[in-house]
């Protein structure tokens, strides 16, 4: 994606936080020259210095089957906001959109083991809701390889990752006060995770 270099963000620790917090992300390859895109629950690590991606399709979506054959990138796209120009001091200005985006290029293997299948779920269920794990352990082994049955589960290894934080950077100090100011103050938790994510970039430019 086109990045500026206002915004381009480099800390791997950042970006993997990042996409660790907001997981729910779009893994985009091509069938026959068509793009195909699928919305998945992701869970990312660190594994040998590399960022892994772990995540299922439903066996049923045709997309898992030549995953393995192409490069394939999956995009982290949140938050996001609407910045009114009432916060600047020019009048001569623009509305624009404030964004945090990561896209993650990368090569998948498909998972085949059942071990390591069940390892890829039971990570899932420790990243969203680790109460569960109790409920998990006590399912008979046959729900679980019906479960396994229906879906194809894979690992990303993610080999070029592009980070793009849009805050009002070429904006000042007192500007981006206020812009975080009514972003705070808005009733979409869009708007307030902008704010907190501005705020953090703020305290770190003085």
């Amino acid at each position: 994606m086109y990045i500026s270099k206002l915004n381009q963000i480099s800390d791997a620790d950042e970006i993997v936080a990042f996409m660790k917090r907001f997981s729910f992300a779009t893994i985009i390859s091509t069938i026959d020259q068509i793009p195909q895109a699928t919305h998945l629950p992701f869970t990312v690590g660190v594994q040998d210095g590399k960022i892994t991606l772990h995540a299922h399709f439903a066996k049923a979506n045709p997309q898992w089957m030549n995953i393995e054959d192409q490069r394939v990138l999956v995009i982290f796209a949140e938050p996001h906001a609407y910045i009114s120009p009432k916060h600047y001091d020019r009048f001569e200005s623009v509305p624009t959109w404030n964004y945090y985006a990561v896209h993650a290029y990368g090569d998948c293997t498909i998972i085949h083991d059942r071990s390591e299948a069940i390892e890829s779920l039971e990570d899932l269920i420790m990243a969203n809701e680790a109460e569960y794990k109790v409920q998990w352990n006590s399912l008979p082994d046959t729900f679980k390889d019906k479960m396994l049955n229906g879906i194809v589960p894979f690992t990303m290894w993610v080999t070029e990752i592009q980070a793009s934080q849009k805050m009002s950077q070429n904006k000042t100090a007192d500007e981006q006060a206020r812009i975080i100011s009514t972003l705070e103050a808005s009733n979409d938790s869009r708007d307030r995770v902008m704010a907190e994510y501005m705020a953090a970039n703020l305290r770190k430019e003085d």
